[in-house]
């Protein structure tokens, strides 16, 4: 959530934060990041504006 509040309005994909955070980018650990996405985007803490992109909810 760091990286949507340092960035408002910025739309990320799972990828991409794993490069703006210096983590590694294997396709296993982006693949449990886009799953621990979901919780915040159900909450309604994030959006999805397009599949597999992610917007801090405004």
């Amino acid at each position: 959530m760091n990286a949507f509040n340092q960035h408002p309005g910025q739309v990320f994909r799972a990828c991409e934060l794993h490069e703006l955070l210096d983590m590694p980018i294997d396709e296993a650990s982006v693949n449990v990041t886009r799953s621990r996405l979901g919780r915040p985007t159900r909450q309604g803490f994030l959006t999805q504006p397009e599949r597999g992109r992610y917007q801090k909810r405004t």
